[in-house]
């Protein structure tokens, strides 16, 4: 069956286009030809050529750009509610690295992935970056399903399914890097788990060979106290410093959950222009620690949204993730006004564009970008009355109201149905994983 037409004219009640922060427009179209945006515009200024596009009508609805997940792993969606409810070192030491030993091919990867896509079309992301083995596996089911994805290059010093070494990961890397380049959807970066998972050298590789390809490196850094306590009683530097007498702070650099901060570091961050994803729902769930979002905000720090895996969430709902990010830094900060709702929207779209350096293509509903938008139905009883419909999708609103996703201008999510996706198949599929898993076949 031929893929539909990439031009159309999409009519909303209300079109949030993300940039100028905070608008609203009421009764606005957005025209969309070969799946980039043609046109914003009021419906009572839309023209007889763009009259004569395919056009849908969502008299109820808010349009939006696509969201943006700037940290996961994919395929451990296969072992969602595997280990819950334990603190973070012992679920990665004594369940989830023995599980992944076990378990983790290739196979495992691309059907896990195909499941986070699966969940993730269905609740608003457009785009996300994924960090684990076999990337080649990843950048196949997200291109399989027409989703938009950075794949990382992991990198790691201890053996696994993928890689027998730190420098085999970087070789293998470097061919898989080559082997996406036609790739429209896909961009790459290298993806060193941690300080304290990778050596100087290998650190010292990663950095050479990313500035050479000029991609992204993408981090956990201070994810925990611990972490950081630990690394200065065995090293004599907080895993921070390390990384920059390394060389690493620039605008490259992602940064994932960054919990323990002190005020010079977050200077240095704004200083190199450093970006940071947010996790906070797994950051809470394992107990992690608390990011200073608001502190990091305040001195220009650009910083965006990740779910992590669903392992640790226990969902990839990035519309509530937003919200869990604007309460959380409401309490810690003891100040209502902290990250607003349209700040937890950018930080969802725009913001981790930037992290990811496409907000040029992605990110916003602007001329010229990408059709990678979204449609949350707000007809329910729920969200009535229609106040402030930018604060009712934040904070009234969640994955479960998405009525349409599109990616390049494809409508691959309509009216709770996927129209790429075999989901009967995935389904089936993900059930053998989890018959195997829990020792049942």
């Amino acid at each position: 069956m031929p893929e539909a037409p990439l031009h159309h004219v999409i009519s909303a009640r209300w079109v949030v286009p993300i940039e100028p922060k905070g608008s609203v427009l009421e009764h606005h179209s957005v025209v969309v030809r070969e799946g980039r945006i043609e046109a914003v515009l009021p419906n009572c200024n839309l023209s007889d050529a763009h009259r004569e596009l395919p056009s849908i009508e969502l008299p109820n609805h808010l349009v939006t750009a696509g969201l943006i997940n700037t940290h996961g792993h994919a395929a451990m969606s296969l072992l969602r509610g595997y280990a819950d409810d334990l603190t973070l070192m012992d679920w990665l030491n004594n369940h989830i690295w023995p599980a992944e030993r076990q378990f983790v091919d290739e196979t495992f990867v691309h059907d896990g992935t195909s499941l986070a896509v699966a969940e993730m079309i269905a609740s608003g992301t457009t785009c996300a970056v994924d960090t684990y083995f076999f990337p080649g596996a990843v950048a196949r089911a997200m291109t399989e399903n027409g989703f938009r994805g950075q794949v990382c290059i992991p990198v790691v010093l201890f053996p696994n399914a993928w890689a027998k070494s730190e420098d085999q990961h970087i070789e293998k890397g470097l061919l898989f890097q080559d082997s996406v380049r036609d790739k429209p959807l896909i961009t790459t970066a290298f993806a060193p788990h941690a300080p304290y998972t990778v050596s100087d050298k290998g650190f010292s590789q990663i950095e050479k060979h990313a500035t050479n390809l000029q991609i992204p490196i993408h981090l956990h850094l201070h994810e925990t106290s611990r972490e950081v306590e630990t690394a200065v009683t065995e090293g004599g530097q907080r895993p921070f410093a390390r990384i920059q007498n390394l060389g690493l702070l620039s605008p490259r650099l992602q940064t994932v959950h960054m919990t323990e901060l002190s005020n010079e570091e977050i200077e240095s961050l704004a200083k190199h222009s450093v970006h940071v994803a947010h996790c906070a729902q797994s950051n809470m769930k394992l107990s992690s620690g608390i990011c200073p979002v608001q502190s990091l905000m305040e001195m220009g720090v650009n910083v965006a949204l990740g779910t992590d895996g669903a392992a640790s969430n226990n969902n990839l709902d990035l519309l509530e993730e937003a919200r869990s990010a604007a309460f959380l830094s409401k309490v810690t900060t003891g100040d209502a006004t902290s990250i607003s709702a349209t700040d937890a929207l950018s930080m969802a779209t725009i913001n981790g564009a930037r992290l990811m350096g496409l907000a040029d293509e992605i990110g916003s509903l602007e001329p010229g970008k990408s059709a990678d938008m979204i449609a949350v139905d707000f007809s329910d009883i729920a969200f009535q009355p229609m106040h402030n419909p930018l604060s009712q999708l934040i904070y009234a609103a969640s994955g479960h109201q998405v009525s349409h996703t599109w990616i390049a201008g494809q409508c691959l999510y309509k009216d709770g149905k996927h129209t790429k996706l075999d989901i009967a198949n995935l389904s089936t599929r993900v059930e053998s994983w989890s018959q195997k898993i829990q020792g049942k076949l």
